[in-house]
């Protein structure tokens, strides 16, 4: 015989909170992503932009890139390719492992990041960071602290 708990169902202040926190991270990656568009990228184009301008050699393996950018690596491939018509990235292979491939940042997609960061920063100000106190700021990051350390450490384990 089975045996069964009792759902924990949501109070009314955690079912408040759940629900804006999903509506705040639903509208504001919809305005991050509308404000990225004059410049023809999305919020993915411009994370694998982040991942590879901050990488040594302004490259990774494409394993790596899609397991920072939360991606499958299916997906990943498919965004890359759309991203090489653009001559933003291109893919190199990996001397050590045949099987493995980079990808890597060209001189253009260095270039789009230049033009388009400051345009990102200014947005993510805009509808984020200066509409909360300092103390604001400290209070959510040391609240979001503990769930990232939790999802980090199941990332992988589904």
């Amino acid at each position: 015989m089975e045996t069964e708990t009792a759902t924990r169902w949501l109070n009314d202040a955690e079912q408040c909170a759940w629900r804006t926190h999903l509506d705040v991270s639903r509208l504001l990656m919809h305005q991050l992503e509308k404000d990225l568009q004059p410049f023809g990228l999305t919020n993915n184009d411009y994370e694998i932009l982040v991942n590879l301008s901050e990488s040594d050699d302004q490259r990774m393996r494409m394993s790596d890139l899609a397991a920072a950018t939360l991606q499958s690596k299916s997906r990943l491939s498919h965004q890359i390719t759309r991203m090489e018509s653009a001559g933003l990235v291109r893919r190199e292979n990996c001397e050590s492992d045949r099987r493995g491939l980079y990808a890597v940042l060209t001189d253009d997609g260095a270039t789009t990041m230049r033009k388009v960061a400051p345009h990102h920063v200014a947005s993510v100000r805009k509808h984020f960071m200066d509409l909360l106190t300092p103390e604001a700021l400290a209070n959510l990051q040391a609240a979001l602290n503990p769930v990232a350390d939790h999802l980090r450490g199941r990332r992988g384990k589904v």
